[in-house]
């Protein structure tokens, strides 16, 4: 059956990667050096999707904004979640803004457009199905059972490690799946996805669509390292390769003496000076600089970093318009993390700059420092653990 509409559910805010979600949703975070969501729409698109309706909701202008009324010539349209009240609830939103069966996706994941057409082709225009894939940590996402080609057992988040294959999160639908989603009951106030799919599981009816496909999820800071690890090992990149594993865009300015070490992504309008050293497993996004003889490496520049000169960056991740003086350093992991009130250990981080922080010249950040919005390390000064939004640390 050909569905030619694609639901994108962005109106997450992703809490657990705090404070680089502040000022935008998850989906907006960098995947490499572009928005997570575009791999999104491009994996839609390039599995013949031809109309686009994005729900969202936390932040939404960032992703109005970005995306406008078309992408790659597909018309967007946006339909708003106004309380993040459960996918279910998200995906309802969305029931006037769709005419027939169409494939929902969630768009806070980089997937691949084979996955999206593994589950249109097995769509049968009748019976829901969904795409199924192994994963070694099932209890973070919902855990699937099978039995064949059939999905038998659906569970968010389970207990336990007893599961070995997760929901990944790309479904293809009839409308009547709305009217489920209307009748399904709600869980502490939300609307859940997979609990309305569970009844129609229990009789059966739900196709599994097993793929083995590109699948990145970022859950905390850290994570979005090992995306762009992953995105750059597999040359999931637009910018042009010029060597084996260096990406550079046309419009970037690469000094004659700087080093580019693969894998590593240099985005539009980025200046990178004499003797500095970018890379391996680093994506800098639009009008990053990186000033003379600096170090940046295992690290996710967004759009409008300035790395002072000298300076040593390692294993970080920063938000737009980020300042770094010459000198500072950021020696890199593993650390220890706080999130929220879990300390998770030796995780691969040096430091997470949000949007608009500064670390003054002969600054130093502790591995695992989380330095807020508009929070300033001054010169010299050495900052650790979380550095509040708007918060200064002053030696």
């Amino acid at each position: 059956m050909t569905v030619t509409t694609g639901i994108v559910l962005a109106a997450g805010e992703g809490t657990r990667l705090r404070p680089l979600t502040r000022n935008r949703p998850k989906p907006m975070l960098p995947a490499g050096n572009r928005p997570i969501l575009e791999y999104v729409l491009d994996a839609l698109l390039d599995a013949g999707v031809e109309r686009l309706v994005v729900v969202v909701g936390y932040k939404r202008d960032r992703v109005q904004e970005h995306f406008g009324s078309t992408y790659r010539d597909a018309p967007i349209t946006y339909v708003r979640q106004e309380k993040q009240l459960g996918s279910g609830h998200a995906l309802l939103q969305a029931r006037d803004a769709v005419d027939g069966s169409f494939i929902a996706v969630n768009g806070d994941r980089v997937i691949d457009p084979e996955t999206v057409s593994a589950v249109l082709d097995r769509f049968d225009g009748e019976e829901p199905a969904m795409a199924v894939r192994e994963h070694t940590n099932a209890a973070q996402y919902g855990a699937v059972r099978v039995d064949g080609d059939r999905v038998t057992d659906l569970v968010e988040k389970p207990r336990g490690d007893d599961y070995r294959l997760i929901n990944a999160g790309v479904y293809a639908f009839t409308p009547a799946c709305f009217d489920r989603l209307a009748e399904t009951p709600r869980r502490d106030g939300s609307l859940i996805l997979t609990d309305a799919l569970v009844p129609t599981v229990d009789e059966g009816g739900v196709a599994a669509v097993a793929t083995d496909g590109l699948w990145v999820d970022a859950t905390y800071p850290w994570d979005l390292l090992e995306v762009a690890r992953r995105l750059l090992a597999d040359g999931w990149v637009a910018e042009q390769q010029h060597a084996p594993g260096v990406f550079v865009h046309r419009s970037a300015s690469v000094h004659e003496d700087a080093t580019l070490q693969s894998p590593v992504v240099v985005g539009p309008d980025v200046e990178i000076a004499a003797n500095a050293v970018v890379g391996p497993e680093t994506a800098l996004g639009r009008n990053v600089t990186v000033g003379a003889n600096a170090t940046v490496d295992r690290s996710v520049l967004d759009a409008d970093t300035r790395v002072g000169s000298g300076a040593t960056f390692r294993h970080c991740v920063t938000g737009t318009g980020v300042e770094v003086g010459a000198g500072a350093v950021i020696p890199g992991g593993p650390a220890d993390v706080r999130i929220g009130d879990r300390v998770f250990t030796d995780e691969r981080l040096g430091a997470v700059l949000a949007d608009r922080a500064e670390l003054g010249g002969g600054a130093v950040c502790e591995p695992g420092t989380l330095v807020g919005v508009n929070a300033r390390v001054g010169p010299g000064a050495f900052a650790r653990g979380r550095v509040p939004e708007g918060g200064e640390v002053v030696r």
